[in-house]
């Protein structure tokens, strides 16, 4: 099969190889599919630069959409034939998506609905799970959303475009940090209701002023090296919850005092580690938006 891989790390153009590598068979309580897309994120190019190697060789990007061209023992023949779009392709395996075809656990390949395209079906994976992890975080921490103001940080972002999404569909209003006039009507077509310039304005100010004062009901946060004092200089009200799923910065300092004596919250979670019930709610409930058309995708460059 074709394949694109590295076997050091560095910048694409200069680690990067394309060539033919074995076809992979399905193995017991396996799918191979037949990939018509792979989605690249962000975490895909950080473990390029930087993360060692322990495999000859990686083949990356963990999210993917294709055809289903064969099962291994104790899979339904039935699934031969079947859309789908795949999760932690290359997670803890030196095997992912950029490539004609991947052999993984059948559970990772999830039924596309007919009405969605492979491209849409490429970012599912990573940025449709963690979406849909978040909002059902926020829920489950916050309760009903709607009604509450939600602040949303980076909500342009693939990952923000779709939880500004769920958010609105759950009946939340959406305040989300942008940077840029262009980022702030993608997040509104979204159904962002209130745009906060992070790179000029004071975000806590702001959100404060669209809320009376008091603060977002609950943050969804991609970079909680930012948001841990955001929080305690007002973002937040009092008894709020963070859902955070990212930070640009490893080590946190966190305004303890302010944390305390509001009685904020704050949940981590990781995409790629979700428990297999929390996984099977998350595809489930991605799974109903797909299918009723519910969700806007925005594909970057091909």
């Amino acid at each position: 099969m074709k394949a694109a891989w590295y076997s050091r790390n560095g910048e694409a153009q200069d680690v990067m190889q394309l060539g033919e590598l074995p076809t992979p068979s399905p193995q017991p309580g396996e799918v191979l599919v037949r990939l018509a897309t792979s989605g690249v994120n962000p975490s895909d190019v950080k473990s390029r630069r930087a993360r060692p190697l322990n495999d000859p060789l990686i083949v990356p990007h963990s999210d993917g959409a294709g055809v289903i061209e064969s099962v291994g023992t104790g899979v339904s023949a039935s699934r031969v034939g079947e859309r789908v779009w795949v999760w932690n392709g290359q997670w803890q395996r030196p095997m992912g998506t950029c490539a004609q075809y991947i052999a993984l656990p059948a559970a990772q390949a999830v039924a596309l609905p007919e009405g969605t395209d492979f491209a849409a079906g490429a970012c599912m994976g990573i940025p449709g799970l963690t979406a849909v992890q978040a909002v059902i975080l926020a829920e489950r921490l916050g309760g009903d959303l709607r009604g509450q103001n939600i602040l949303v940080t980076g909500a342009s972002s693939a990952v923000g475009h779709y939880i500004t999404q769920m958010v609105t569909q759950a009946g939340g209003r959406v305040i989300g940090t942008v940077g840029s006039q262009a980022k702030a009507e993608h997040a509104r077509t979204a159904g962002m209701q209130e745009a906060v310039f992070y790179k000029t304005e004071s975000v806590p100010e702001r959100v404060k002023a669209f809320t009376q004062g008091r603060g977002a009901d609950v943050i969804i946060d991609m970079d909680f090296s930012t948001t841990a004092a955001w929080a305690a200089e007002g973002a937040l009200a009092p008894h709020g919850q963070v859902v955070c799923y990212g930070s640009n910065a490893l080590e946190v300092p966190l305004p303890f005092r302010p944390w305390l004596f509001q009685s904020m919250g704050v949940k981590f979670f990781l995409v790629y580690d979700l428990k297999a019930a929390d996984r099977l709610v998350a595809v489930a409930r991605l799974s109903g938006m797909l299918a009723a058309g519910q969700l806007q995708h925005s594909i970057g460059a091909r």
